[in-house]
């Protein structure tokens, strides 16, 4: 049998780090490092290894993972089946929806990392990459967008968050749960998510940096009312419930509005942006109602991520909103 072909793209994070001289540990291993520790990789994939960064997540940027993006549409325009991207898992939400709003094609891309060190008991790097392998080699996977595994479980790119400090299964995907599972060694798909139409344009090279904001009780405005004019190109939202914020604040979001877009997300753990249930100022009828922009069932920090990208691609403000619509 011929085994898929599949790269391994490491960008990081704790499933390469190893302890210091100076105490703590820091990015080290290459993706060929981890591929070698991997018991029984070989039997389910011929694999290729990229090492172009070594970086905590945290140490990402956006245009680094345009690069990558770059990157996979390139080598996957060619021979290979599929790809693995590894990195640290704080910021894989972020990283898997990016890749997803730039990679064309229907290979299939996985992200995945470790919550514990490969020195630390029971590290649960090697069991991650061994399992984001067959998926990205699974014809099941194909069609599917990009995806996250770990802890044995697929998740798909727009619905993923990480939930826990610490724990191995410190993925989610609170509103509709997991796409499938990684069991006897096998990809198996039990639902199968859309994925938005691939951002297949050119990127303007100078970045679009978008504030996000999270509401709370009290929030006098000041911060919103003055991020024009600290640079900012636009503006997400986190509000109240289903999208919500202080009376006193709804004037200026109409002032925002006619300066820079303003997206309009939910601090909330899951769920979508409302849009005809709360009529009082600062409830989500009036805001839209203002000029701002749903962010639909995207979390906060997504929506910042493809407000950057609408804007560096270009995209008038009137096409936004079938980006931000449920797929």
């Amino acid at each position: 049998m011929t085994l898929p072909r599949i790269l391994l793209l490491s960008l990081g994070g704790t499933i390469t780090m190893t302890r210091s001289s100076e105490g703590g540990i820091v990015p080290t291993l290459t993706a060929a490092d981890l591929a070698a520790s991997v018991p029984g990789l070989d039997t389910v994939a011929a694999i290729e290894t990229l090492s172009p960064l070594r970086r905590p997540s945290a140490g990402l940027t956006l245009d680094d993972l345009i690069g990558v993006a770059r990157t996979l549409n390139e080598r996957l325009a060619g021979d290979l089946d599929g790809a693995v991207v590894i990195q640290g898992t704080d910021t894989i939400e972020e990283t898997a929806f990016v890749l997803d709003c730039l990679v064309a094609g229907d290979k299939p891309v996985i992200v995945t990392g470790a919550m514990r060190g490969p020195e630390s008991a029971g590290a649960d790097g090697p069991a991650n990459l061994l399992a984001a392998t067959i998926v990205a080699g699974s014809p099941a996977a194909r069609g599917l967008g990009v995806l996250a595994v770990l802890n044995d479980e697929i998740h798909a790119a727009r619905l993923v968050q990480k939930a826990h400090t610490a724990l191995p299964s410190a993925f989610r995907s609170p509103l509709a749960g997991p796409v499938g599972l990684v069991i006897e060694g096998e990809a198996r798909i039990f639902l199968r998510s859309r994925r938005s139409p691939a951002l297949t344009g050119p990127l303007a090279d100078e970045s679009a940096p978008v504030a996000l904001l999270k509401m709370g009780i009290g929030d006098d405005g000041r911060l919103l009312a003055a991020l024009p004019d600290l640079g900012f190109r636009g503006v997400v939202i986190e509000g109240m419930g289903a999208g919500h914020v202080p009376e006193t604040l709804a004037a200026i979001v109409s002032g925002l509005v006619e300066r820079v877009p303003v997206l309009l997300a939910s601090r909330t753990v899951t769920g979508p942006v409302f849009c005809r249930t709360y009529g009082y100022p600062g409830g989500e009828i009036d805001l839209l109602a203002r000029g701002a922009l749903s962010a639909g069932a995207l979390s906060g920090l997504k929506a910042r991520l493809l407000l950057q990208l609408l804007l560096r691609a270009g995209i008038e403000r009137a096409a936004y909103a079938s980006y931000f619509a449920d797929p």
